[in-house]
């Protein structure tokens, strides 16, 4: 066999294996659903349970990585803390070495009798038909996703096989003897299993290598084992790929995987090689086998999350120094710290849970407005920081929904008076109200960063009738928080008649848009994002309205009074006039014009 179909020949084999590999995982996950996922952020609460947890689903779905991969995103969105991780991380780098295990499967062979049986031919071709039959015949998905994993299981053998093959002649050349004695230098022995496995980007493929080689009875001990410590390191190359983009946990999670497996490649590449220099192991020349590779993988897997287990605080510490918070990041887990108020003990005592629960919803109410500003602040002085600034705001608001919403449920099940009663109902509907509002603003950035993008312009007439309307967004959003936050009924009543002042606004920012389009003013890409953010003034307002009626529901008399079809009769006609005729006056397009037109002319005189 000449050196080009020896390569080409190895190259399939590992193709074969890792498309095996990536089939059989998809379909044990496919088979498995959703729970897999569910085991890793729900049954994480203690480290020992992680470990368990990661060695068990990373067995199933054979990949350390993909294990990793879903744990960034857990920790990633939030619903997993940092320290959860690291033990999923510590018990996914011991289940990664079941897959050399399974490769040693495809090492039996016989020629007659119950060997032959369990020859690995044998059992990839059973396994193969038996896959194909449920994947082609089979109506039900369950069964054909375990055709997949039979399908998969057969191909990861063929590939074994393709390998093996590939590399046996090897055993022959005294040249690829002699290049395998300079691996058997520590360091160039960890550094080619780093490389291999980060080219490769699977552990378990670039062990099933070291598998294929062995039957050749050309690797010695000397030089697998440096190998196997580099393996682990290497396979952190697609974690720390898929961490681009994540938050700062996110990027730790896969720190932390590369740690890990740093940390056992030195650890136990000083103490062994220390203790080689003073007792010279014989066995370091010994010809090692597929079966002892597998064991070595695992056994040092297994000593390393020994060894770091009681230190996982530390290690969450030393990521966290490595990736440090930054001055947002600091004061966002100052945001977040209100969530620490929401205590299950305290359900017990309604009383007690009602007033933390009003503390968390007006801090979620002093986010809300300052990110409607921020929002707003996007169409005069867009950046990037400050655009992203306000989707992890909004973020954080959903998230205040989220908690503050399922606490408020659980307090609904709670034996209570009809007053307080009346307080939860109210939360639960302003929150809804408050996360919306939070929505519309994360479009309004939406938009600004469309804007910003496609270079769109607006007309100065354009701008100037939005920045009025910008101004009367500001006024109403501040006097609907400030009320809900303080019980301000005073305030509280100004809100409707400036809705009102802004509706009319709006519909005159649609006339006006509408009457530049049909002179040529302004084209169909202004106008999209133009009504765009006019829509969205609009939702917010709405929303307002809502809230101002929850401040005002405190005050009325029936507790069965619909908050959001609070009219104006609270106010007579003649205090309602004056408030509208106020903000009327104060927001009027048409003087803003006049004054500007005076102000130009003045200039030019």
């Amino acid at each position: 066999m000449d050196v080009i179909t020896m390569i080409l020949s190895l190259l399939c084999g590992v193709s074969l294996f890792l498309f095996g590999m990536s089939l059989m995982g998809d379909g044990l996950k496919s088979v498995a659903g959703n729970k897999l996922e569910a085991f890793l952020y729900k049954m994480t609460n203690t480290p020992i349970k992680g470990v368990l947890l990661g060695t068990g689903v990373t067995s199933v779905i054979q990949s350390s990585s993909a294990t990793t991969v879903m744990v960034i995103g857990f920790v990633n969105s939030g619903m997993m803390k940092l320290r959860q991780a690291i033990g999923i991380i510590m018990g996914a780098n011991i289940g990664t070495s079941i897959t050399g295990w399974i490769l040693c499967l495809s090492y039996i062979e016989g020629s007659n009798g119950i060997a032959k049986l369990l020859s690995s031919s044998t059992i990839a071709a059973v396994v193969a038909i038996a896959g194909t039959l449920l994947k082609m015949l089979s109506k039900k998905s369950i069964h054909r996703h375990l055709g997949n994993i039979m399908l998969g299981f057969a191909i990861l053998m063929v590939g074994m096989q393709m390998m093996s093959g590939a590399v046996a002649p090897l055993k022959e050349s005294e040249l690829f003897m002699k290049t395998l004695t300079v691996f058997s230098n520590p360091i160039l022995g960890m550094l080619l299993g780093i490389v291999m496995t980060a080219i490769l980007q699977s552990a378990s493929a670039s062990v099933g290598i070291l598998q294929a080689l062995s039957i050749t009875g050309a690797l010695t001990f000397a030089t697998a084992f440096p190998m196997i410590l580099g393996i682990g390191v290497g396979a952190a190359c697609p974690v720390l790929i898929s961490s681009i983009g994540a938050n700062k946990n996110g990027k730790r999670t896969a720190l932390i995987y590369l740690l890990d497996d740093l940390f056992g490649m030195v650890l136990w590449g000083i103490v062994f090689y220390s203790l080689n220099a003073v007792l010279h192991f014989p066995f370091m020349t010994k010809t090692v086998n597929p079966v002892l590779i597998a064991a070595i993988n695992s056994i040092f897997r297994i000593a390393t999350v020994c060894i770091l287990f009681p230190f996982i605080p530390k290690i969450e510490k030393l990521a966290k120094l490595i990736i440090k918070d930054s001055a947002e990041d600091l004061e966002d887990l100052a945001d977040s710290a209100d969530f620490d108020l929401l205590e299950e003990r305290l359900l017990k005592y309604p009383a007690l849970a009602i007033g933390q629960s009003n503390r968390v919803v007006a801090g979620m109410s002093k986010k809300v407005r300052k990110n409607v500003g921020r929002a707003l602040n996007l169409i005069h002085e867009y950046s990037e920081t400050k655009y992203e600034k306000v989707q992890r705001k909004e973020d954080l608001i959903d998230k205040y929904e989220s908690k503050t919403g399922d606490y408020l449920m659980q307090l609904t099940r709670c034996e209570m008076d009809a007053a307080q009663t009346r307080q939860v109902t109210l939360n639960l509907r302003a929150i809804g109200d408050l996360e919306r509002i939070g929505d519309y603003a994360s479009n309004i950035a939406r938009v600004t960063n469309q804007i910003h993008e496609e270079n769109i312009t607006f007309s100065p007439d354009a701008m100037r009738d939005l920045n009025i309307a910008i101004e009367a967004m500001r006024e109403i959003v501040n006097n609907t928080m400030r009320s809900f936050q303080d019980h301000d009924l005073h305030v509280a009543m100004q809100i409707k008649p400036l809705a009102a002042v802004i509706s009319n606004l709006c519909e005159s920012l649609k006339a006006g848009h509408i009457s530049r389009l049909s002179r040529g003013e302004c084209g169909l890409e202004q106008g999209s994002v133009f009504t765009e953010l006019v829509n969205s003034f609009e939702r917010i307002v709405t929303h307002c309205v809502a809230l101002s009626g929850a401040v005002r529901r405190e005050y009325q008399e029936h507790p069965d009074y619909h908050v959001h079809s609070a009219s104006a009769a609270e106010l007579t006609e003649e205090e309602y006039n004056a408030i509208y005729n106020h903000f009327l006056e104060k927001y009027d397009m048409e003087s803003q014009e006049e004054h500007e037109i005076s102000v130009e002319a003045e200039s030019v005189q």
